[in-house]
């Protein structure tokens, strides 16, 4: 009975008190340290709140309770943190006139948040309008190049200048491009995919045959080098002793000769006593 009197008594400052706590209330808001913000006055960027320094210590670039004036200001909320793009699979014609399928993706971050709140409004403009870029961005730098070469270390290059085109269209919308990748880089099936595999087949066998031949080729080089040592070897001992090298030859001679083990007893050999074949038998030279 009590409540109700005094509800009836004083309905109307109750009425303004509460009032006064949601307008008060109203004032005051949260950004995150995940988030930055651009409070917008009358339609106009005013300021920025927790805005993304490169390097700043965590917890000291102003997130926290913030103060706006009611119907006069709102809060645009940019999230700080990295985002990303996706590219629609799509065909691209290479130099070596191959349909590639490509599947790509860019990682962005706001730096700008009033350039961003004045060319696209929300992250989710900044992404729609990245898509298309980053297609086409990706489009003409592929279609510099051959399939093969992104199987290369050339890929990396190619990607740095797909980001860096990317980047200097996205400065225009306060977002700076931090890295673009290739998922997928793929010929269509069928007769495409079967050719190119082929090219790559025969590629492959030449580039072996090409490798054999040239260890071929050194292995004979070094093969030769080696015999024509020896040789000079052999022949500046045998200079130093002509007599044993007569010696050692006609030793060589009739080893060859007399034990001849294919056709051991079967074979007769007829000489002259005199026969200068036979003087190492005799133990002096004629």
């Amino acid at each position: 009975m009590a409540l109700s009197d005094f509800w009836r008594d004083n309905k109307p400052a109750a009425i303004g008190a509460l009032v006064v706590a949601i307008g008060a209330l109203s004032c005051f808001t949260i950004v995150p340290e995940t988030e930055q913000a651009v409070v917008v006055r009358l339609g106009d960027p005013d300021r920025v709140i927790n805005r993304y320094r490169p390097n700043a210590d965590f917890g000291q670039t102003g997130a926290g309770v913030v103060f706006r004036v009611p119907f006069m200001e709102r809060l645009v909320r940019i999230d700080k943190r990295v985002l990303s793009v996706d590219m629609e699979r799509q065909q691209v014609l290479s130099t070596d006139q191959q349909r590639i399928e490509v599947d790509a993706y860019a990682r962005y971050r706001i730096i700008d948040p009033v350039r961003m709140v004045r060319s696209a409004g929300s992250t989710v403009r900044v992404g729609e309008q990245l898509q298309p870029i980053l297609s086409s961005v990706l489009r003409q730098e592929l279609g510099k190049r051959t399939f093969q070469s992104l199987l290369t270390a050339e890929r990396g290059q190619a990607m740095k200048n797909i980001r860096d085109g990317l980047d200097r269209q996205a400065r225009e919308y306060g977002a700076q491009v931090i890295d673009v990748r290739i998922k997928r880089a793929d010929l269509p099936d069928g007769t495409p995919l079967e050719s190119a595999f082929a090219r790559m087949a025969a590629a492959r066998e030449q580039e072996a045959t090409t490798i054999v031949a040239q260890g071929q080729r050194n292995a004979q080089i070094t093969r030769a080098t080696a015999e024509a040592n020896a040789a000079k070897i052999y022949a500046d001992a045998f200079n130093k002793d002509p007599a044993f090298y007569d010696f050692y030859r006609a030793m060589q001679s009739y080893d060859t000769t007399f034990s001849n083990t294919k056709n051991a007893g079967t074979s007769t050999i007829l000489l002259s006593p005199d026969s200068s074949y036979l003087r190492q038998f005799k133990g002096s030279t004629p």
